[in-house]
């Protein structure tokens, strides 16, 4: 072999180990990124803690809304308070998942923004109709003392019509919460299956 050659052969050598010193190996799959796997992270918990929290608002409103049911008819101080007091857990309740939502929606990853948005919407629908409970509520409360029976009665149908209400907008809520724990896990499995391809695939 000419010297000529043998260094022709030496440079082809080490250009080739250069060259595949900065390739992964044939057939490694490349690691997630942390930032990626911290976003995945957080759209999920976000997710599954405003479908809690909306599960939990709709028990509620479907708590008073029985309470205000089996009371009716009955005109007292001691079951109109009762019946608000259950109506102002549906609030508060309501407004957890309406920060829930909201925060959710701030975190959810791009294919599940639009589920978000919805929860949010939600969120803000339920809390408005838990609050128009409580103040119906809050009313037939005051009518026992204040007013004549039958105003009574007119106020506590209306404080039940309304807690009705709450129910199905707690009940939208829900479902829109669940939808978007469901489109936020098909994102990340989409996302891990992406992150999951070999290099150079």
């Amino acid at each position: 072999m000419t010297p000529r050659h043998f260094l022709a052969l030496l440079a082809l050598a080490v250009s080739t180990t250069a060259f595949a010193a900065g390739m992964d190996p044939p057939g490694q799959l490349s690691p997630a990124s942390t930032p990626t796997r911290k976003a995945e992270d957080a759209a999920r918990k976000a997710a599954h803690e405003a479908q809690v929290a909306a599960r939990k608002a709709a028990d509620e409103a479907k708590a008073a809304a029985e309470q205000s049911k089996l009371n009716a008819g009955k005109i007292s101080k001691a079951v109109a308070e009762a019946i608000r007091r259950a109506a102002q857990k549906a609030a508060d309740a309501a407004r957890r998942f309406e920060e829930k939502a909201a925060a959710s929606s701030a975190t959810a990853l791009d294919a599940g923004k639009d589920a978000a948005s919805k929860a949010e919407e939600a969120g803000r629908k339920a809390t408005l109709a838990t609050s128009e409970a409580l103040a119906r509520a809050e009313e037939a409360l005051k009518s026992v003392t204040a007013s004549s029976k039958e105003e009574a009665e007119n106020a506590a149908q209306a404080a039940r019509e309304a807690l009705q209400k709450a129910v199905e907008a707690t009940r939208a809520a829900e479902q829109a919460a669940s939808d978007t724990v469901a489109r936020t896990l098909e994102a990340v499995r989409k996302t891990g299956t992406s992150t999951a391809r070999p290099s150079g695939q």
